[in-house]
């Protein structure tokens, strides 16, 4: 009797754990994808909200944006970002020119190289709308909008 008493509480243990876990990564998946990405014009959603519920956190990862700069200018033209306050902006400036990425508002900057890449991730705290450039050539590549 005392085996079967030891089997129920180590069943009814392993499945709070489960319910635990599973509230836990759902929090961590609400925080960190609830704004939607447009690129060049497009809509691009986060994994969590493009039918992929099951996708790994890995998968969503490589879902950041890429802006790639090509001759001094965003290829595909200006592109545009949108999230809501509190979420994690994230997002890559693949460049073939040298010069320093700023991100207004925020006053966020991290230099390119030539040739190089910069990435940037950092909480959606402000609301409005945000110019990212190349700093130095004074060119548009970013529209950040944060909603409330």
């Amino acid at each position: 009797m005392r085996s079967n008493v030891v089997r129920v509480l180590v069943g009814v243990a392993l499945i709070a754990a489960a319910i635990v876990l599973l509230i836990v990564l759902k929090d961590t998946d609400n925080g960190t994808n609830g704004g939607s990405e447009k690129s060049a014009g497009k809509s691009v959603e986060p994994a969590s909200k493009a039918g992929e519920e099951g996708a790994g956190k890995k998968e969503r990862a490589q879902a950041v944006p890429t802006i790639v700069i090509k001759n001094g200018k965003p290829v595909g033209g200006v592109v545009e970002l949108t999230y809501n306050a509190g979420d994690q902006v994230r997002f890559r400036v693949e460049s073939d020119v040298t010069d320093e990425i700023h991100v207004h508002g925020y006053d966020l900057m991290k230099d390119v190289e030539a040739g190089g890449s910069v990435s940037f991730a950092f909480s959606a705290t402000i609301e409005g709308v945000f110019e990212g450039e190349l700093e130095d050539r004074g060119e548009q590549i970013l529209e950040l909008r944060v909603n409330p």
